[in-house]
């Protein structure tokens, strides 16, 4: 049974990779988003060589703030379940990154400034750019909004991102803050107060 499973989902990919090859700015060989809930903004996606996003996903590009946003998934990098990603400006995944379940990634908010109109009808406001860097490992539940999070990083499990996170960091809470730097003359982690 788990073998014909196998194959009807291995059928599912083909078919979706074909259906969408060209609809993408570009779309590595061996790359797949298996069961996306919504995609938008095709023409401005470019997808890597043997990356994977699991089922229902939302990658969502807007044109209204920035007429060339873009959104680039690097190569080698696996996604699980639940990703909502929404982009106006700029958000870049660089190559190898793990990403867990149920994890939002955002370049922007909305505007709250004006009380006297309902936040839903507020401009949108691109906080800032947003790059994850190559190697890094974002954990279950994680928000990054306008932030950069730096090569070989890792975000603990339910943080919440809003400003960068150097290299060679571990960073946990809401929001976030550094708790462990790698120290290379002393080849360890090295916890942070």
């Amino acid at each position: 049974m788990d073998n014909i499973e196998s194959i009807f989902r291995k059928l599912r990919i083909l078919h979706w990779i074909i259906i969408n090859k060209f609809r993408f700015k570009s779309l590595g060989i061996r790359s797949y988003l298996y069961k996306a809930t919504k995609l938008s903004g095709h023409k401005y996606i470019s997808i890597g060589k043997r990356t994977g996003i699991s089922e229902f996903a939302w990658l969502m590009v807007d044109t209204s703030v920035n007429t060339t946003p873009q959104l680039v998934i690097g190569n080698d990098v696996y996604i699980g379940r639940l990703l909502h990603l929404v982009c106006f400006d700029e958000i870049i995944i660089e190559n190898s990154v793990l990403i867990a379940d149920k994890v939002y990634i955002s370049d922007n908010l909305h505007d709250y400034h004006d009380i006297l109109k309902p936040i839903k009808e507020q401009p949108i406001i691109v906080k800032n750019k947003v790059r994850i860097g190559s190697g890094s490992w974002i954990g279950e539940n994680v928000s990054i909004i306008g932030a950069n999070v730096g090569k070989n990083s890792v975000i603990a499990a339910h943080s919440v991102v809003t400003k960068d996170i150097p290299d060679y960091c571990v960073a946990a809470g809401i929001p976030a803050k550094i708790i462990k730097r790698y120290d290379f003359d002393r080849a360890e982690w090295i916890k942070v107060d």
